[in-house]
């Protein structure tokens, strides 16, 4: 286990609570005391830690950290199986796959969907992607780590759905903020919103079913959508504006329903305002017909 922050230490914990033998290093020493008091093995060096295992797992601070840490050892990493459990984008996964592969190191990307206290739970998730091979081979080792989740064999892939997901709840913390805010320049206070916004919110996220079932169809013109045109929110930006409260994650989604509408698709389901962000790659332009 290369890297003893939260996340690293309840992993290389969770290692040893299920009986695995573990190697440990961290670029800052003293971290490991505790995870060696109950038996694991301390490394020096990273070069004694990857050839003390044929199963290295890397759970350190960005990409960059990764290539600091393995590219002095690249020698001693052949043959074995890298697991990267790094935060990374989907190219930097892939470039990471890349790597790899140019020296004979078999590859797997892990993306992390749970805090350090949920590790040795059903309720945490990791997402894998790369080869299918080496995550059926280790999943015993994932499974006991949380519920483990095969993305494909696209090394970027469980990057992306990972990123995907916490894009959606910042997004949503953002909402709530702004929200409190706004009651806020009144005086309410922001457990009050909270208790009021929470219940809310749980009975709308049942709409992101038949949201999605739209964007999949790419009809945004079936009956009983609520149109682009009735969704307007300046009306919201404008309350902001007069609570003295700062409208800018607002504006941001009215930017995207103004795109549509300003294209010609006002009458149009809400849920069209996703062609404003929609990626080329998948085929239709942003704004683009559906």
């Amino acid at each position: 286990m290369l890297g003893l922050g939260a996340m690293g230490d309840a992993l290389a914990s969770r290692l040893l609570g299920v009986g695995h033998d573990v190697t440990v290093w961290n670029r800052t020493p003293g971290r490991d005391t505790k995870l060696v008091e109950r038996g694991a093995q301390a490394a020096a060096t990273v070069a004694e830690a990857v050839v003390a295992h044929p199963l290295v797992v890397a759970c350190l601070l960005r990409h960059p950290s990764v290539h600091q840490a393995l590219d002095p050892v690249v020698d001693e990493l052949r043959g074995r199986t890298l697991v990267n459990l790094t935060t990374t984008t989907p190219d930097e996964a892939r470039e990471l796959a890349d790597w790899a592969s140019q020296h004979d190191i078999a590859y797997l990307d892990g993306a992390i969907m749970a805090v350090p206290a949920m590790i040795g739970t059903p309720g945490a998730l990791v997402f894998y992607s790369g080869s299918q091979t080496l995550f059926d081979q280790h999943r015993h080792l994932f499974d006991s780590w949380a519920t483990s989740v095969y993305e494909g064999p696209d090394a970027g892939m469980a990057s992306l759905v990972d990123l995907a997901m916490l894009s959606g709840m910042y997004q949503m913390f953002a909402g709530f903020f702004h929200g409190a805010a706004m009651v806020g320049s009144e005086g309410m206070t922001a457990s009050e919103f909270a208790a009021r916004q929470t219940p809310f919110i749980q009975a709308m996220t049942n709409g992101f079913a038949e949201y999605a079932a739209v964007i999949d169809a790419g009809d945004y013109t079936a009956p009983g959508q609520q149109s682009l045109e009735f969704s307007d929110l300046t009306h919201i930006i404008r309350a902001s504006d007069e609570q003295g409260v700062n409208p800018s994650t607002l504006a941001a989604v009215q930017a995207l329903i103004s795109q549509q509408i300003d294209a010609g698709h006002g009458s149009e389901g809400l849920a069209r305002a996703f062609e404003s962000v929609r990626s080329v790659k998948g085929g239709r332009p942003a704004g683009g017909a559906a």
